[in-house]
């Protein structure tokens, strides 16, 4: 069961690598934070820390106000909870190992369903745009044609 596990995991890997991103107005990486797509967080990186700045549908920047975000890293039997700071624009986190998994937990309100995004931190350069994969501004190749 576990190698059938791995393998499914490195295809997966494989099939969806190196299909290009959403970027944000600040060439960030866009995670939704809502089901449809009202909200997202625009992820980049700055002085050791990922900023997460929170954006409307039309990608116009939100007020803090009462949302929440938990985030985590590591493995899934050993989970690492990581410290959250919000400031006006969205919220810190500190940057996680390259090859890892974020995992964002999103509340727009105490009350609001949680939604949760992934992202994995891919830093490697992509040949083609010469940008970190987890940044990739590549079309997927079904948009290429």
């Amino acid at each position: 069961m576990k190698t059938k596990l791995i393998l499914f995991s490195l295809i997966a890997s494989l099939s969806f690598a190196h299909e290009g991103v959403e970027l944000g107005p600040n060439k960030g990486r866009i995670l939704e934070f809502s089901k449809n797509e009202t909200m997202h967080g625009e992820v980049t990186v700055k002085g050791g820390k990922f900023h997460i700045a929170l954006l409307d549908k039309d990608m116009k920047a939100v007020a803090m106000a009462e949302q929440t975000l938990t985030a985590t890293t590591g493995e899934r039997d050993k989970p690492v909870k990581l410290v959250v700071e919000k400031d006006a624009k969205g919220f810190v986190v500190p940057v996680i190992k390259a090859g890892e998994w974020l995992i964002l937990q999103y509340k727009d309100t105490p009350k609001a369903k949680v939604v949760t995004a992934r992202l994995e931190y891919n830093t490697s350069e992509c040949e083609a745009c010469k940008k970190a994969e987890w940044l990739c501004e590549c079309k997927p190749d079904a948009e290429k044609k």
